[in-house]
């Protein structure tokens, strides 16, 4: 009973951290930029969440200034990258490092509880009379599927194209009269906002926020993503690719919730996630030579 419950909850955080995912997905495989902003935008959403909400904010209008906050901190990575010549990672690594002491300075402190504050959460579960697990489920998947719409449309708009293709080309694009400077800075403001306003989900599902909160995020996002693919694969649309980078974080955090259960402790996370991705990223190299040797 104990790990079904585990489970069921493992499936409404996956749904709120599949948003995250999609995020990364823009920046990792649509944009080819390994941006490691979104360790501290995470956290940035969880931040401005908490702390606008114990000033009584409206849980909707501090999810959107999260969204809106994740998106500048995108456009600074970006603009160190394209404007100051500063390489991606490190670019990242730099905005990452700065949020820290950003997030302390929004919340006032290391962390802030919302234990006893109106969320969207606690507003949701009252309304229809269930759990706050239920609840979170509920949301994360209207968020999703809004959000997958969303990236289906603009993916396949003028400017979504031209980012797509910055990412497969630059040097092909800026040869058609593309600004891909321009295209990159978009695309990481869209994805660090689609982080941080998972970040902010996240603070208001779990009942705080916290500057710690986006550790391995890039990695939980990878693995997710990674998974995705491995079990999905990349066949049909882009939209039956969207939702596998949902359904991967699902299944990642179904994956934790088990382990756990088992008796894996939880320093030892980071260690199972990492071997988690190390073999689901060797997976289509090894079927890959196995198809090799079997047409040999």
């Amino acid at each position: 009973m104990n790990i079904l419950l585990a489970m069921y909850g493992a499936v409404s955080q996956g749904v709120l951290w599949g948003i995250m995912c999609l995020g990364l997905y823009i920046t990792y495989k649509v944009l080819d930029f390994a941006d490691l902003t979104v360790d501290g935008s995470f956290a940035l959403g969880g931040a401005v969440n908490a702390a606008l909400i114990v000033l009584d904010c409206n849980p909707l209008v501090a999810l959107f200034i999260s969204f809106i906050a994740g998106g500048i901190s995108g456009i600074v990575t970006g603009l160190l990258n394209t404007k100051l010549k500063i390489p991606g990672i490190l670019a990242g690594i730099l905005t990452m490092i700065a949020l820290y002491s950003i997030n302390i300075r929004i919340m006032g402190r290391a962390n802030i509880s919302l234990l006893g504050e109106t969320t969207l959460m606690t507003q949701i579960s009252s309304l229809i009379n269930t759990t706050t697990t239920t609840t979170s489920f509920i949301i994360g998947t209207i968020f999703s599927v809004i959000i997958i719409f969303a990236m289906y449309w603009f993916f396949g708009t003028e400017i979504g194209s031209a980012i797509r293709a910055t990412g497969n080309n630059e040097k092909m694009v800026r040869a058609q009269g593309v600004n891909t400077d321009n295209m990159k800075i978009l695309g990481l403001m869209l994805g660090n906002a689609l982080v941080a306003l998972s970040g902010g989900l996240v603070a208001q599902s779990q009942g705080y926020g916290d500057v710690q909160m986006g550790t391995g995020t890039i990695v939980i996002g990878l693995a997710s993503i990674i998974i995705g693919e491995v079990i999905f694969g990349k066949r049909f649309s882009f939209w039956y690719i969207l939702m596998s980078v949902v359904m991967g974080s699902i299944i990642y955090r179904v994956i934790i919730a088990i382990v756990l259960q088992l008796g894996l402790t939880s320093s030892d996370l980071k260690l199972f996630t990492a071997v988690t991705v190390a073999l689901a990223l060797s997976i289509p190299v090894m079927k890959s030579k196995f198809a090799n040797k079997k047409k040999n």
